[in-house]
């Protein structure tokens, strides 16, 4: 079996708007998020091998809050995630080594909305920032992960614990 983690990066800051989108930082709710929701992963009993993510400094800081509390897991960062269609976030996922059973793959939407949807037995309209969504795989190799094999296992964000916050 194969585990597949979905993570959106957390809520990011448009504060400055002379900063290049690949430059922009978390905001204050991002910055609560990012360890709140990797608490929460932490809690389910999630050990992935590896968590794969696009080098932007809002991924990279989502990151180091789910590093913090998985310091076992190897952590990579990949160009081609920022920005990817689906299309290429499902090559890179296919191109990982066997030997890893549990990977987290942080990215960006609509990509990794798109690539949700593919898998999910039913549409979800959007992976909210620091939305988690887990996918099974009754697979052993990452090459034959198909929507046919995929089994949703959880779809969790912020809001679901804090539902009456305002959306800046």
């Amino acid at each position: 079996m194969k585990t597949l983690t979905l993570l959106r990066h957390a809520k990011s800051s448009w504060k400055d708007l002379s900063l290049p989108d690949f430059e922009r930082p978390l905001n204050k709710r991002g910055k609560r998020d990012a360890p709140f929701m990797a608490q929460k992963f932490k809690e389910k009993g999630d050990m992935p091998h590896l968590i794969l993510s696009s080098p932007s400094v809002r991924t990279r800081l989502t990151v180091a809050a789910f590093a913090k509390v998985l310091p076992e897991t190897a952590v990579e960062f990949d160009q081609r995630i920022y920005e990817a269609h689906a299309q290429t976030l499902l090559r890179l996922i296919r191109q990982q080594s066997d030997k890893v059973t549990s990977l987290v793959l942080v990215g960006h939407n609509p990509g990794l909305t798109d690539l949700t949807n593919y898998f999910a037995p039913r549409p979800i309209d959007n992976v909210p920032t620091t939305g988690v969504v887990q996918f099974n795989f009754v697979t052993t190799q990452w090459q034959q992960v198909t929507a046919k094999e995929a089994s949703l296992v959880y779809f969790e964000y912020p809001k679901l614990y804090f539902p009456k916050e305002e959306t800046k």
